[in-house]
């Protein structure tokens, strides 16, 4: 079974209150360095076998069509997860 990541992001003119509320907090809580947060989404969609050219475009097809809403969003990303979890560590190292 393989899994495609698709990451949202609001559009950069869009306002983005949650992002705004994390960026106050990060410095109250000795987070510093930080000038500016953006949050989105990411949805991860299972497919049975692996993850192919097109399965990625499918996955982009529906990013587009029902896991984004275009008018003030954002597809940033499809990708397989391997890829993903490739390029992604968390604090400590672990993936």
């Amino acid at each position: 079974m393989g899994r495609v990541v698709v990451e949202v992001m609001p559009k950069p003119e869009i306002l983005d209150p949650q992002g705004k509320a994390v960026a106050g907090a990060l410095p109250r809580l000795g987070f510093g360095g930080f000038t500016g947060v953006r949050q989105g989404k990411r949805f991860e969609l299972e497919v049975d076998g692996e993850v192919t050219p097109e399965v990625l475009e499918e996955a982009a097809r529906a990013a587009e069509v029902l896991l984004s809403n275009p008018v003030i969003e954002d597809v940033v990303r499809v990708a397989p997860v391997e890829a993903d979890a490739a390029t992604t560590t968390l604090a400590g190292g672990s993936a």
